[in-house]
C-alpha cells in the first residue's frame, strides 16, 4: 500500500494536485493539461485515490476528479518542526542583511 509520502513524492502526482487545487477536472482535461497518456493520468489517479488524496464524483457519463485536503494534514504535522527551523533561520538572514543595510548607510554618509 502506498502512502500519502510516497505518492507525494512523484512529480507527476504533485502537478496533478496543482490542477485539481484549482477545481475538480476530468481526466480529459488532466490528459489535455499534463500531456500525458490517459491510461498513464489514470494510473496516476488511482495512487492518489487510494491514499486519500482524491476523490472521484460520478456525474452521469462523467467522473470528476477533487482534491481532499485531509491526508495532507499528516503531511504538514511532520513538516512543521522543519518549518519553524527555516523560520529561524530566515530571522538570521534579516538580521545579516539590517547589519548590512546599516553598514552600507554609513558609508555613504558624508
Amino acid at each position: 500500500m502506498t502512502t500519502t509520502f510516497e505518492a507525494l513524492a512523484d512529480p507527476t502526482r504533485r502537478r496533478i494536485l496543482d490542477l485539481l487545487r484549482e477545481r475538480p477536472r476530468l481526466v480529459g482535461e488532466l490528459v489535455d493539461l499534463l500531456e500525458i497518456s490517459q491510461p498513464g493520468i489514470s494510473k496516476h489517479l488511482r495512487v492518489l485515490r487510494e491514499v486519500g488524496l482524491v476523490h472521484v464524483r460520478q456525474d452521469a457519463q462523467r467522473r470528476w476528479y477533487e482534491l481532499r485536503l485531509e491526508p495532507l494534514a499528516e503531511v504538514e504535522g511532520w513538516l512543521q518542526p522543519y518549518r519553524h527551523m527555516w523560520e529561524e533561520r530566515y530571522e538570521r538572514l534579516d538580521e545579516l542583511l539590517d547589519e548590512l543595510q546599516e553598514k552600507e548607510n554609513k558609508h555613504d554618509e558624508p
